[in-house]
């Protein structure tokens, strides 16, 4: 009944307290008691700041988090259950009400899961953190092996090959006689060592590989290991070079180290270059870690202690950049130039890589090595292999000259396009492109002719002219005058022709290229041979490798570069004049020539010469037959 006098003392209506009442009669008792305990269980915020201000209030339970207070009220048993009551997040008043009656109050902390997520977050980072020290230590040791090995990051790298598992001898090496035959004394010096140093002579310490791309510097390195049956040593310089100092230079030290216990052998080192660059230029000064990494490589190849038995082959595509340290006698005794194959070579290189290829009996590789000259060893396996690709996606039995053809097209020029529909841009290319091979078929001192085409490429190409260059005038560099002049007339048919047909504001920008070519031609005439009037004298100040250096000053006066400019134009505009009265003079030819090349969209060099030399003879017999009787003129 205290509840109920509390309630009635609150001013609760009289209906209620009758009712609870009723429910603690013995009539309802049971049910009564329940629903007065759950009613209890729970009070309103308002309730409560009245039960404080009363004075009836003994603890009260704050839990924020969770915005409830569990209240406990005087007079009730000890094993009663406290009142809920909910709160705001901010309760101001409740806090001042519970001071002021000296009401004890308690801030408890609930239960919650940002302690875990935060434990979860920093167990996250921490793996993560732990992640990468793995990886930064498995990019510089290699820490596919065992777990001892993850500092092994100064460890060398080199592939170890031994003699009888190279699988290369000097027959599988094609194009490049003149280098085995300089390298064939380092095989000797390796299978009998006894010979050279009986008399006094010394093994080779290193050997410099220099040439183009692709022209089978790797492959020859390797032919030289199985020759000898000598263990290879394989690594790029790049392999040698690592973020932290030192290590580097440690790879260079265990290389060697592994090389002298495996000695006489050979170690090939690939791109030298990415290593051995000129000391001096780094932004280390003397002490970044490619300085100290060829510091290393010096000492080894001829430093104190020798490294007989190790012979060092390096490759290179550029010297001019490599430490002059590297290339003195000691360390690169040899420099063997590894050059573009000439015709032979193209030959050899052919008839290697046609080996695993079904030919048709009709190819030729002689007229495949004439027609690709300046290609090297890789170009020409690509070229194969691409002719293969070619025939299979045709579904053929083997490689015909067509599909030869085609891949030689697609590896010089770019791939095949769909042929233009017939209109004005169709007509404007084809007579660019007869211009070009008319001239080439009219001129004296020119190439023949390979091909004409009008069918588009990639890369923008809507035709070309294709000629079939001379081998000894190419690989000798001997151009005379009278061909680079008409090299230049050539180039400029295409433009020539779209003046003499469609005048001066039709033409295009077709010739764009062709412009940049005959400038730079004819400037070289004018400034490095003394094709021109202002004499014999090299007006280029010019390095070994063809790079402008600085002019000297008489080169500097506007005079002389007005005069440079004056020629060159010349040269030009004189080559221009003479296509364009050629092809004026052929126009009804020209014509023929355009409507044939329409009709089949690609006609090769026999097919063309065969129109121009008919009409020639055509020409000569109608002028026969107009000046003979005239003239006193009888046949033959």
């Amino acid at each position: 009944m205290g509840v109920l006098q509390t309630l009635a003392q609150n001013g609760r209506p009289a209906g209620l307290l009758l009712l609870a009442s009723l429910w603690l009669s013995p009539i309802g008792g049971g049910l009564g008691r329940a629903v007065a305990q759950e009613q209890k269980q729970t009070l309103s915020y308002g309730e409560l700041l009245q039960q404080v201000r009363q004075g009836n209030v003994s603890q009260v339970d704050l839990y924020l988090q969770q915005d409830v207070a569990r209240v406990k009220l005087k007079g009730q048993p000890a094993t009663a259950q406290a009142l809920e009551v909910n709160l705001f997040q901010q309760n101001p008043e409740l806090l001042r009400l519970l001071r002021q009656h000296d009401v004890k109050s308690t801030v408890v902390g609930s239960p919650s899961n940002q302690a875990a997520v935060g434990l979860l977050v920093n167990l996250l980072l921490g793996l993560m953190f732990l992640g990468l020290i793995l990886l930064l230590l498995r990019r510089l040791g290699n820490m596919g092996g065992s777990p001892g090995q993850a500092l092994s990051f100064g460890q060398s790298r080199a592939r170890f090959q031994v003699a009888t598992k190279t699988g290369t001898r000097f027959d599988d090496v094609a194009g490049i006689d003149e280098a085995k035959e300089e390298l064939q004394e380092v095989v000797t010096f390796l299978k009998y060592p006894d010979r050279f140093t009986a008399i006094g002579a010394r093994i080779p310490r290193g050997v410099l590989l220099i040439g183009p791309p692709g022209t089978g510097k790797t492959l020859l390195a390797k032919a030289i290991a199985g020759e000898a049956e000598v263990p290879f040593f394989s690594i790029s310089g790049s392999e040698f070079v690592e973020l932290f100092v030192g290590v580097g230079a440690s790879r260079v030290r265990d290389l060697f180290k592994k090389a002298k216990e495996q000695a006489p052998c050979i170690v090939f080192i690939d791109e030298i270059d990415a290593v051995g660059r000129q000391r001096g230029v780094g932004f280390g000064g003397g002490n970044d870690e490619r300085e100290q990494t060829l510091n290393q490589m010096l000492t080894e190849m001829d430093g104190f202690e020798g490294n007989t038995g190790v012979i060092v082959i390096a490759a290179t595509n550029r010297p001019d950049v490599l430490d002059t340290a590297l290339l003195r006698p000691g360390r690169f005794d040899r420099q063997v130039t590894v050059d573009l194959p000439t015709f032979q070579g193209r030959l050899g290189v052919l008839r290697v890589h046609a080996r695993d290829k079904k030919l048709a009996p009709e190819v030729s590789l002689e007229a495949i090595a004439r027609r690709t000259p300046g290609f090297s060893g890789a170009a020409l396996a690509n070229l194969l292999n691409e002719a293969a690709i070619l025939t299979a996606r045709r579904r053929l039995e083997a490689i015909t000259p067509q599909e030869v053809e085609d891949a030689i097209d697609r590896v010089t020029i770019g791939l095949t396009l769909n042929p233009l529909m017939d209109g004005k841009k169709k007509y404007l290319i084809a007579y660019h492109e007869v211009g070009h091979a008319l001239l080439v078929a009219l001129l004296p001192h020119t190439d023949p002719l390979n091909k004409v085409t009008i069918i588009p490429r990639s890369g923008g190409i809507g035709g070309f002219s294709q000629q079939v260059f001379d081998e000894e005038r190419l690989d000798g560099g001997l151009y005379t005058k009278a061909w680079l002049q008409s090299r230049i007339t050539m180039a400029l048919g295409g433009r020539a022709a779209e003046v003499v047909v469609f005048g001066e504001d039709e033409v295009t920008i077709g010739a764009s290229n062709d412009l940049e070519v005959v400038t730079e031609l004819a400037r070289e005439m004018v400034v490095r041979y003394g094709m021109s009037e202002l004499g014999l004298a090299a007006l280029d100040d010019l390095d070994e490798h063809g790079r402008v250096q600085h002019l000297p000053d008489w080169l500097r006066r506007p005079d002389v570069v007005t005069q440079i400019d004056r020629q060159v134009h010349q040269i030009l505009e004189k080559s221009f004049t003479e296509a364009c009265t050629l092809l004026s003079q052929y126009r009804p030819l020209m014509d023929q020539l355009v409507d044939l090349l329409l009709e089949r969209e690609t006609l090769s060099g026999e097919e063309f010469q065969t129109v121009v030399d008919q009409y020639k003879t055509q020409v000569s017999a109608r002028i026969a037959a107009a000046v003979g009787p005239a003239a006193g003129y009888t046949s033959p």
